[in-house]
């Protein structure tokens, strides 16, 4: 006959055929049917199985697919009517004073600035919209000696043709509505959405662009919405390979994230409540051509423990008079000792407590 396993007084032991009744720090807690194994008189028996405390970091969290992508993408439309001469050209980054694209033979420019172009400008107009311009003409190195106010005067119009000039348009010193678009730096074009010969107007879409800072963009279910929050750390499987560390930027609507590099439709879909996450890179805003295609990996990092005494989750027990407890094996002897619990990940749990260390053998429930 085999002799059942003893356990001491006020213990309840994890172990099958037995009722779920909670569930604390990830570990199952269960209760028996109250029967004392000792009430039998037979002699006591070692645990079916030991394992060992070990020391480790413990990591909370979960992996998603990711993409690459910019930052604060946004669409331009031409305030005027017109035809593409020269379409915008996708994945180029355009600076200060380069042209987005063509509309009737003429470049549109890129000019710096938080206010939009709402008006054509000339002399007599006055407004925070002549101020940046006159920044932009002065970066460029246009109009020695321009003062730079919100008046746009005389010195302001001679500066705008020689600015002019250089772009090889006709030189009449007024600012057309249409001629530049201003943003607030250097853009990366993400898609021409305007092709050559398209006719174009304030209700039509010329291309989309973004900031030149690279994020990446995941997606999670809706019960994961705490890994959504600001600061929490991720790190990112790149697919050349190397491993990069960021941070959640912010939450970003679905339309902002239904396409990747160059308006590249993103794989798997959106779910109705799924939540779009943006992912700001820790080092930096290089990245490598071999990362620019394919899928990454996206591991949210909810909470760690660095340089903790573990167990396997099978090995703690619940003790009947409350908490948690673990069944040390020492040599033919075993002896139940009360201990807290902490972090769960990856089907082993925290522990500490008084006299506990790395290496004991500890009693675990089969499997």
């Amino acid at each position: 006959m085999t002799r059942e396993r003893k356990r001491p007084r006020g213990v309840v032991v994890l172990a099958a055929a037995v009722t779920v009744t909670a569930v604390t720090a990830g570990v199952l807690i269960y209760t028996g049917t109250g029967k004392d194994a000792s009430a039998d008189g037979r002699a006591p028996k070692g645990p079916p199985t030991t394992t060992e405390i070990t020391r480790t970091d413990l990591v909370q969290s979960k992996t998603v697919d990711g993409r690459l992508d910019y930052a604060q993408r946004r669409v331009v439309k031409s305030p005027v009517e017109g035809t593409v001469t020269k379409a915008a050209e996708s994945g180029k980054t355009v600076s200060l004073g380069q042209r987005l694209y063509e509309r009737d033979a003429r470049p549109v420019t890129l000019l710096y600035g938080a206010t939009p172009m709402f008006r054509t400008m000339k002399v007599g107009a006055r407004g925070p919209d002549v101020l940046q311009l006159e920044r932009n003409l002065r970066d460029l190195g246009f109009g020695a000696g321009l003062y730079v106010d919100v008046r746009y005067d005389e010195a302001t119009k001679a500066a705008v043709k020689q600015w002019q000039k250089s772009l090889d348009v006709t030189a009449n010193g007024e600012v057309g509505q249409g001629d530049v678009v201003f943003q607030r730096g250097p853009v990366r074009v993400v898609s021409a959405d305007a092709a050559l010969a398209d006719s174009i107007g304030p209700d039509s879409k010329v291309l989309t662009v973004a900031s030149t800072k690279p994020v990446v963009r995941a997606e999670l279910e809706a019960a994961d919405g705490a890994l959504a929050a600001k600061g929490t750390k991720v790190e990112i499987a790149m697919p050349g390979g190397d491993n990069r560390r960021g941070k959640v930027s912010g939450v970003v609507a679905p339309e902002e994230s239904e396409s990747g590099e160059d308006g590249a439709a993103a794989s798997g879909g959106s779910s109705a409540n799924a939540i779009n996450v943006e992912i700001t890179l820790d080092d930096g805003t290089k990245i490598q051509e071999k990362d620019r295609q394919g899928t990454l990996r996206v591991k949210f990092v909810s909470e760690s423990r660095k340089d903790v005494l573990t167990v396997p989750v099978e090995a703690i027990v619940a003790l009947r008079e409350g908490g948690y407890g673990l069944e040390l094996v020492q040599g033919s002897k075993t002896r139940m000792v009360a201990v807290e619990t902490g972090l769960t990940a990856d089907g082993r749990i925290e522990v500490s407590g008084a006299g506990l260390a790395e290496g004991m053998k500890v009693g675990a429930a089969e499997q």
